[in-house]
């Protein structure tokens, strides 16, 4: 399955913004537990996204929360490399 198309959905900007604020609540909020993490960004990712661009699209809908859920899986990677697979 060719999944290159979501390239188009994939925004930088919204990517780095969701990477700190999920980097902040993961290691300094410890009420919020881990697995509310993605919805958070994926929330995130959607509010940021219909700010920028001032409309509400299909579009906009996917591509906010692509970005927003990327960068959760970025996160996994980088601790992944950062720490090695255990």
């Amino acid at each position: 399955m060719d999944l290159t198309f979501l390239q188009t959905f994939y925004i930088p900007t919204i990517v780095g913004i969701c990477l700190c604020v999920g980097y902040v609540i993961k290691h300094s909020l410890n009420f919020i537990p881990n697995k509310y993490i993605p919805l958070i960004m994926a929330v995130l990712g959607l509010a940021l996204n219909i700010f920028i661009n001032k409309t509400v699209t299909a579009d906009i809908i996917l591509g906010g929360m692509f970005s927003g859920l990327a960068s959760t899986g970025l996160h996994q990677m980088f601790s992944q490399m950062i720490q090695g697979n255990k």
